[in-house]
């Protein structure tokens, strides 16, 4: 589609109007041919290449240097090498110790700086072992060719490619890529070199045979009309035609706002929000669920542990011996339980969750009963990442206690997730299993691109979970993955593009079933 040339901006014109076949079009070409400021620099080759008036020829990295807050308050109160000597001019022989505290620096800084000024003979260690300056007076190169650095930077970045060996040895000892002791920080910066296309070269000839410069004025102002500049200066013509800016209004993230969704129609509902902390044990992971401490689920290859502190000892003991006692021997409730000699130093351990059910077994030990409670939670399992898995993923995660709670009430429970939340049309119930649900329910729905895949699972808990905490009526629980219902209710068909950093792609997305 030919472009119209009266929709070009002036740094668009201006850049055309130097540039020919040959040119090669970067950030430093535009500086030093058009002046321009490096954001101007940067807006007219991102505009002239989203017209296709330009193409990328090559790229390469280019290394500079620019100044820390460190470095500035060396720039202006001297490097420590520099400080030292001025002290001891003033003040005669000195101990680093003093030099140290006299300087108000690391003494660190001061070792390896009187090392660097002792090695060139500037500096020297009396019979005292004191540091004083050494007759004659000799001039540490180094440090003379840090302070010209220093200088040159002051007001912008140093390019590698303009340094001598000399000058690279001197800056590399006093910069880093990372640490906040560093005077000069190494940036990497890509630098892209653009040529015109035969659309670019096209638009050129118009611009000449219309006699455009980019000087033109785009607006009519009072100091413009006082001064009678428009007298003398052609203003830009308007080009009717020219396509509309986008505009984006303020939004919310469409993951975010379906995840407020979600809590608010169970708010609706009567239900209380619970919460916790990400680092947890294997207490409350899996020994209050009721999974025995050599189930396979409990593997370092499905949960994360923390490395430090590897143990905690915030364990109410009165919890830890109820749930001992029910996996060593069912605890007096009509249970063998797992019948194997329990580990309360296991129990101890701690990792980062790895279910929402963690949360539901801590609410039960205050819970009000009837009672009703849920959670978003966010977990973390050792996993393959695919459409459907991720190694952390969201759960909604809730509880229903009351003596009429049954198997009914939870399946009309996970046709509202189903259906109402996630949007499927096909649903289906299969049988599961889990240490601490007996019934077991699995809710299935179908994508139209993925197929049928497990939403989450469900069930009723079992006395020896819910009895050595403190309840002894029907417990409904269920987790259910909350990014797998997002991905059917937002029409995505992978997982990942719920936390795509594409910014384009998070704005033209839409909830679905809005």
């Amino acid at each position: 589609m030919p472009i119209d040339i009266k929709s070009l901006h002036p740094l668009e014109i201006k850049v055309l109007r130097v540039s020919d076949e040959k040119t090669e079009l970067n950030m430093d070409f535009l500086e030093k041919n058009l002046s321009f400021s490096v954001g101007h620099a940067n807006q007219a080759l991102s505009w002239l290449f989203a017209k296709g008036l330009i193409e990328e020829k090559e790229k390469s990295t280019v290394i500079s240097y620019e100044l820390t807050p460190n470095g500035q308050f060396a720039l202006k109160n001297g490097l420590v090498a520099e400080r030292i000597v001025t002290l001891l001019k003033e003040k005669g022989a000195m101990t680093l110790p003093e030099i140290t505290k006299a300087l108000e620096v690391e003494s660190s800084d001061v070792g390896s700086s009187f090392g660097l000024l002792r090695s060139s003979g500037t500096l020297t260690m009396d019979s005292e072992k004191k540091a004083c300056i050494k007759e004659p007076y000799t001039e540490n190169q180094e440090v003379k060719t840090q302070r010209e650095l220093l200088d040159r930077a002051e007001h912008t970045p140093l390019d590698e490619s303009a340094l001598n060996e000399n000058e690279k040895k001197a800056i590399s000892k006093i910069s880093r890529k990372r640490g906040s002791d560093s005077i000069f920080r190494e940036v990497e910066k890509n630098l892209v070199t653009y040529s015109l296309t035969k659309e670019g070269l096209s638009a050129k000839e118009q611009i000449e045979k219309m006699h455009i410069t980019g000087e033109e004025l785009g607006e009519n102002t009072k100091e413009i009309i006082t001064s009678g500049k428009w007298r003398d200066t052609p203003f830009r013509e308007y080009a009717l035609n020219a396509p509309l800016t986008r505009l984006f209004p303020g939004r919310i993230n469409p993951y975010s706002e379906f995840i407020t969704t979600v809590k608010d129609k169970l708010v609706a509902m009567g239900f209380e929000e619970f919460d916790g902390p990400l680092v947890e044990n294997e207490f409350w992971n899996g020994d209050a669920l009721f999974m025995p401490q050599f189930h396979s689920a409990r593997d370092i290859h499905d949960v994360y542990y923390v490395k430090e502190p590897e143990y905690t000892d915030d364990i109410d003991e009165k919890w830890l011996n109820n749930v001992k006692a029910v996996h060593e021997n069912g605890g007096g409730y009509n249970s063998r339980g797992w019948e194997y000699k329990f580990d309360p130093n296991f129990s101890r351990r701690q990792l980062l969750r790895s279910q929402g059910t963690v949360l539901s077994a801590h609410t039960l030990t205050k819970a009000k009963i009837p009672g009703k409670y849920f959670g978003v939670v966010r977990c973390f399992r050792y996993d393959q990442v695919d459409a459907t898995h991720g190694a952390d993923f969201y759960q909604t995660e809730g509880i229903v206690i009351s003596k009429d709670a049954n198997l009914k009430t939870l399946l009309g429970m996970l046709e509202m997730f189903a259906t109402e939340i996630a949007g499927a049309t096909d649903v289906k119930y299969v049988p599961g299993y889990f240490p601490f649900t007996e019934p077991s329910v699995e809710v299935h729905i179908k994508h139209p691109v993925l197929g049928w895949f497990e939403l989450g699972g469900s069930g009723i808990f079992r006395p020896e979970v819910t009895r050595p905490l403190g309840i002894d009526v029907p417990v409904l629980a269920w987790g259910i993955g909350i990014d797998r219902m997002a991905l059917m209710h937002l029409g995505l068909n992978d997982l990942r593009d719920l936390f795509d950093n594409d910014l384009e792609k998070v704005r033209m997305r839409r909830n679905t079933n809005a």
